[in-house]
Parts: C-alpha cells; structure tokens; sequence
C-alpha cells in the first residue's frame, strides 16, 4: 500500500499556520527601508569643477523680450560708468541661485522634518521643510526664497519659489529674474565627500526656457563655518547708481 508522506504534509501544514498567523497579526516581514544618505557636514564648491554639460563656461539663459532689454540697458549703463558695481558691495546678500555658489563654505544641518543650510557667505540661512508642507498659496517674496524638499531615491530635491525680484538671475547683474522665478535643486553623493548640486532654474515671464548648471562639492569633516560681518571694515561701496566707490580708513 502507497504510504502519504506524512511528515512532510506536517511540515507544510505548519508553515501555512504561521503564514495564516502572521498575516492576521500584521506581522508579515517587510524589507526595510534604505538608508537615507548622510548630506550633513560642511561643504564648500570646488572652483573649476562647477558645470555641464562641457568644460566651458554654464549654460547662459535665453532672455524674453522684456527681460532682453533689461539687459541691454543694463550694459548701456556700464558704458557711460554706471552700475559698475553689485550691491554686494554694499553687503547686500546676492539671493538665490547666486548665494550658493560663493566661494565660502555652507552647512547642513538635518533634524526632523527639515534640513537647514549655513551660509557662511553673507550669514544666510535656507530652511528646507521634509514634512510634507507645501508652499504657501501667496509666500512672501524673499531673497532666498520658501524651500520644500523630498527624497526620491539617493538624491534630495529641493523645490523653491517666492523670490523677491531684486536679486540677479544668477550669471551676472544684469540678468535680472521675475516674482515667479522657480527653482529646482538635486542633491546627490558621488563618493562619500562629493556632492553634486544641479540646479534648474524656470521663470515664465523672463526665461524662454529653463536653464540648468552644475556645481561640484566637497565635504570637509574637520572644517567648522566661520563668523561673516560683510560691514566690518568694509571699504566698497556702491552709489545708488552702482557707481564704483571705495572709504579708505585713516
């Protein structure tokens, strides 16, 4: 007579129990979640390194009409002496995109539902929200902007809108942006102290199109951001015509 494999249905009887158990308890086995890469520390960009596509020089943007002529009067301006300066002769901060491509270092700081980035440059601040918030439907208008980010995979985006348009575009003074400038910022680890930065800027009523760029960090473990008093001892100035001047101390 054909004897069942008795031990074997036993065997697969008990599994299917603990299968049935787990399942009704929740406590069925999940993968865990990745890990979430380590961005924290103190960065400064690595000059040389800083775009792409190509050695050469960034992407330039593709001015609209209105703002076209803003940068020619601009450049007329600088050839009959004017505007020879940028505010940030008067320690005036340069704003989104332009602060984070100083050549002093920044920080970032993460804590629960926000990472908060140190400027040295200027003493800024940027707060970024990972809570789930979105912008406000009317954000005040600020040089840096309001800031929400997610994870998607190993790369923090960052979303900003609400930019003041006194600021500069970002390639020079005389592009100048609107108050619907948007930009887009993706940061991701290439090695452990390289961070890669691409930053994607859009603005419906003074771009054609957006324009991205490219900077290189690196991460300096043992570095510490330093204190930054623009008017201590300053001795540039610019007149409200961005007239060139200098205050010499006696």
């Amino acid at each position: 007579m054909f004897q069942k494999p008795v031990r074997r249905i036993r065997w697969v009887t008990a599994v299917s129990l603990l299968a049935i158990g787990a399942a009704a308890t929740g406590a069925v086995a999940q993968s865990p979640a990745p890990a979430t890469p380590d961005l924290g520390g103190v960065w400064e960009v690595t000059m040389g390194v800083r775009t792409r596509p190509g050695p050469g020089a960034p992407e330039q943007p593709s001015l609209t009409p209105e703002y076209a002529q803003k940068l020619a009067d601009f450049k007329a301006a600088q050839a009959k002496g004017e505007d020879e300066e940028s505010p940030q002769a008067n320690c005036v901060p340069p704003g989104m995109p332009g602060i984070m491509n100083q050549p002093y270092p920044i920080e970032l700081l993460f804590t629960p539902g926000k990472v908060t980035i140190v400027i040295e440059a200027y003493s800024q601040t940027r707060r970024i929200f990972l809570d789930g918030r979105k912008h406000p439907d009317d954000p005040d208008l600020t040089y840096n902007g309001h800031s929400i980010g997610h994870w998607a995979g190993d790369t923090l985006v960052v979303d900003s809108v609400g930019f003041t348009p006194d600021t500069a575009l970002g390639p020079g003074q005389g592009y100048r942006h609107s108050d619907q400038m948007h930009i887009v910022e993706r940061l991701r680890l290439t090695d452990p102290d390289t961070l890669e930065v691409v930053t994607t800027v859009d603005d419906a009523k003074a771009l054609t199109k957006p324009f991205s760029g490219t900077k290189v960090l690196k991460r300096h473990r043992d570095w510490d951001i330093a204190e930054y008093i623009c008017e201590q001892n300053n001795r540039n100035l610019a007149t409200d015509k961005g007239k060139a001047g200098i205050i010499l101390n006696h």
